[in-house]
């Protein structure tokens, strides 16, 4: 097995999640997507994913064959997050899928004092297995060879907890380097008592941008600075204890 390979790049065909890339087993649902809407026979030509790193160049057959080495991609470096305050309707799925093709490495939901959508713990859970659905389908699409996690629903307080969390918010600070998580707060705004927390404030649009673009704008600005894309400010300072 290779170590620092890429990740898929379509050349191959599709590409889908399996439990095993030594021993591909499809399920249903993925399944009847390749023969299906793709069309895919047997002979064709696909690649297969763990989600953890691990992805083999395969033939289409009733299980994919592995045909090539198994590939390992490191995991990208850092860590990357982005939070966003709950938002109504099928929003936060197009959230969750516009973070995934990003290259976000953790998706946080969480409730801001000013959020409209409150969840119950049955709805939360529900939910938060819906955005993993979504995350592994945009996965697929994009072939990339890392899932990314999206945590259970956080409050306000367990997400400014967060090593290298920052806010963001229209008086705030370039992006920095040191900037490992961005919090996108509600269409409300943040509250004075949220603002007044000690986390770095971080300027990511001049005008205001609903909740579901200014998150998309964070994963943007973290993955571009990451790529070496843009030039960073350096790091911000430490927290006052």
């Amino acid at each position: 097995m290779s170590s620092g390979d890429p990740d898929p790049d379509g050349s191959h065909g599709p590409h889908v999640l399996v439990a095993d890339v030594a021993d591909p087993v499809l399920a249903g649902r993925d399944r009847r997507h390749l023969t299906g809407s793709l069309r895919l026979r047997d002979g064709d030509p696909l690649t297969v994913g763990d989600g953890r790193g691990s992805w083999v160049e395969c033939k289409m057959a009733s299980e994919p064959r592995p045909v090539g080495t198994v590939r390992r991609v490191e995991r990208p470096s850092p860590d990357i997050g982005v939070a966003f305050a709950l938002i109504k309707g099928g929003r936060p799925e197009t959230v969750v899928r516009r973070l995934t093709e990003l290259g976000i490495d953790r998706i946080i939901p969480f409730t801001a004092a000013r959020s409209i959508v409150k969840w119950d713990v049955s709805r939360a859970a529900h939910n938060v297995e819906r955005f993993r659905r979504v995350v592994r389908e945009a996965v697929m699409q994009c072939r990339r060879a890392w899932l990314p996690v999206v945590d259970d629903v956080m409050s306000f307080d367990d997400v400014v907890a967060l090593s290298g969390c920052a806010m963001a918010d229209m008086t705030g600070a370039p992006v920095a380097t040191g900037h490992r998580v961005l919090m996108v707060g509600p269409e409300g705004g943040w509250t004075d008592a949220e603002r007044a927390v000690d986390v770095p404030k971080v300027r990511i649009a001049s005008p205001v941008l609903r909740t579901e673009t200014a998150a998309v704008a964070a994963g943007t600005l973290l993955s571009a600075v990451r790529e070496g894309l843009v030039s960073p400010v350096p790091d911000p300072p430490l927290r006052s204890a």
